[in-house]
């Protein structure tokens, strides 16, 4: 399942995502894995949520990112949930790829049982309209 937070920049995605996170650890029995562009967050989150700083891996394109993706998911077997903070920043797609980009992630939500939670700095309106059933807050 891929669900989206979308809204403006500076209209509280972060916190909401970071108290979706801590919320859900307590209730998942698999690993969490949450990306940022920093560590900014670090002492936000539950320990028990792994902290990936995107920013360390010179990502250049949205394929590289949905390859380190894969990469992530082949190394932990027991991933339950993925968080994106900022993820058309993160991994560099822009809002023409974002479709594609979003059905690759529910192909690996499918065949790993793997939940991804992305934060979209964008409006409501400019998501695409495929999209717009897996948008959980808008803000």
């Amino acid at each position: 399942m891929v669900q989206l937070i979308v809204g403006e920049k500076g209209k509280g995605k972060t916190k909401y995502l970071l108290d979706k996170v801590n919320t859900e650890i307590k209730n998942v029995s698999g690993n969490i894995a949450y990306l940022d562009r920093s560590t900014k967050h670090m002492y936000e989150l539950n320990n028990k949520v792994r902290l990936i700083d995107v920013s360390d891996f010179f990502i250049d394109s949205s394929n590289e990112f949905l390859g380190f993706i894969a990469g992530i998911i082949s190394q932990d077997h027991d991933l339950q949930q993925m968080y994106f903070d900022g993820f058309l920043a993160m991994s560099n797609t822009k809002m023409d790829e974002f479709d594609a980009a979003v059905a690759k992630l529910e192909k690996y939500s499918e065949r790993f049982g793997v939940d991804f939670i992305l934060s979209v700095s964008a409006n409501e309106k400019d998501i695409p309209e495929s999209l717009k059933s897996k948008i959980i807050i808008s803000l």
